[in-house]
């Protein structure tokens, strides 16, 4: 761990998902510490969880002496009640810091430094969220019992159906399903069923995505299908928002999957295309680098980034 300076202005930003947590200390806009700590969701782990993980990132960082300012984006904060509860934890550990709690949608276009325009996030979940001046719009984010459409999980989740529903044609289970079998160390794929309602972990199986992504690649038509499907699933989101805002772009791609799977972004990037929708960018940045801009702009708000006024935004 870096041990931060004792001058300048001194920002914690976080990105909370679902599995993890990624923070980071500037000082004057300067990364100087960064920590990768276990989930500080307080809708997934709870607030005791959560408050041990930010514990844990807080001290990696250098502790809370002289954090001004903080903004955490986290993943599932959709009411005020866990807003509240993630903005409480924080400022109690950093007592003189002004805080601000966004849904992590919102970091991507400060990380891209745009003031407007759509973040669509393709990871475990997906969500798209964009801005139009003073408006915003936020559609799909619902999780995986509900949505998350385009996501790992559901790519993964489709593969176990579509190889289901081969059985159920009379048809052999196909490449598709027995490299998946084997990716979950399975003997073939008539054990998926039984591991898919076993193995209820959302991280688990947005990781065998990777098999379908593979596979499509190498020119199979189930798992190519199953990438398009999830494609125009995310352009319809983005769709939706652009139409809310009367806007064409630009879209901002993030998300694990959406950066680290090519053919996706490609995909999405045609069906956007199809919309009538403007230019699309892959987030080159981590989105914790989102956090930090919005937690600046609470510095300035203050006036004196300096100030120990113990005040906190939600």
């Amino acid at each position: 761990m870096t041990t931060p300076e004792t001058t300048g202005s001194h920002i914690m930003a976080f990105d909370i998902g679902g599995s993890k947590t990624h923070a980071v200390r500037t000082v004057d806009g300067e990364v100087v510490a960064e920590a990768v700590v276990g989930s500080a969701n307080v809708s997934s782990v709870g607030d005791d969880e959560a408050g041990h993980q930010l514990d844990l990132a807080i001290e990696r960082l250098g502790g809370p002496g002289e954090v001004r300012a903080a903004c955490a984006g986290a993943a599932g904060v959709d009411t005020p009640d866990t807003v509240r509860r993630l903005h409480d934890l924080i400022a109690d550990r950093l007592p003189c810091a002004r805080v601000r709690i966004v849904h992590d949608s919102q970091l991507i276009l400060a990380a891209a430094g745009l003031e407007n325009g759509i973040a669509l996030i393709s990871g475990t979940g997906s969500v798209a969220w964009g801005r139009n001046g003073s408006r915003s719009v936020r559609a799909g984010g619902w999780g995986y019992l509900l949505g998350d459409e385009g996501s790992g999980y559901w790519v993964a989740r489709e593969a176990v159906r579509r190889t289901l529903a081969l059985a159920d044609d009379g048809q052999p289970y196909g490449e598709l399903g027995q490299l998946l079998a084997a990716d979950c160390g399975l003997p073939d794929a008539t054990e998926l069923l039984n591991h898919f309602y076993t193995q209820t972990n959302r991280r688990y199986w947005a990781g065998r995505a990777r098999v379908v992504f593979e596979l499509a690649n190498a020119g199979d038509p189930a798992s190519r299908s199953i990438v398009d499907d999830a494609a125009r699933a995310l352009a319809a989101l983005t769709g939706l928002v652009a139409r809310r805002l009367d806007i064409s772009g630009p879209v901002v791609l993030a998300g694990g999957l959406a950066v680290h799977q090519p053919l996706l972004a490609d995909a999405v990037g045609t069906e956007l295309a199809h919309l009538g929708l403007g230019e699309m960018r892959v987030l080159a940045v981590d989105p914790v680098r989102g956090a930090v801009a919005l937690a600046t702009q609470l510095l300035a708000e203050c006036g004196h980034p300096t100030t120990t006024a113990a005040a906190h935004d939600q």
